[in-house]
């Protein structure tokens, strides 16, 4: 089996509703997503000959969803009141809604999910929410 993994990062603010330890304050953090590829074969032919793909074509995919995310408050569906998310909005804030806690786990599966959709077989999505802690998402 062959792999090939490339990464993007991006900032973006949240926090965790219901939660009760320090995470349900909104916080920041630079997000660190890195995608394994996968395949038993590797191109045969052409351009691309003895590769599994082009890195680049990968990496461009990777760094549209995660720009999508930059600079962004990330909130759960429902976890803040109407009042506040309005306020929020009226003073241009870049809020992003979600229908899952925005967990690293729950982000590796979303970002798992994304790529799956650029037709690519996907082996892991890891993201690190610091540089010490990673989820992992694999199916």
């Amino acid at each position: 089996m062959y792999y090939i993994t490339t990464e993007a990062s991006f900032d973006s603010a949240h926090f965790l509703y219901g939660y009760e330890g320090k995470c349900r304050n909104i916080h920041g953090h630079r997000w660190r997503v890195i995608i394994t590829l996968k395949s038993e074969e590797l191109i045969e032919d052409g351009e691309y000959k003895g590769m599994l793909i082009e890195f680049g074509d990968v990496k461009e995919k990777l760094k549209k969803e995660t720009e999508k995310l930059d600079h962004s408050l990330i909130i759960e569906e429902n976890s803040l009141s109407e009042r506040t998310l309005n306020a929020l909005k009226e003073e241009n804030f870049n809020i992003i809604t979600v229908n899952f806690r925005p967990t690293a786990e729950n982000f590796a599966k979303y970002f798992y999910k994304k790529m799956k959709k650029y037709n690519y077989t996907i082996a892991t999505a890891e993201v690190y929410e610091t540089p010490n802690n990673k989820a992992i998402y694999g199916e």
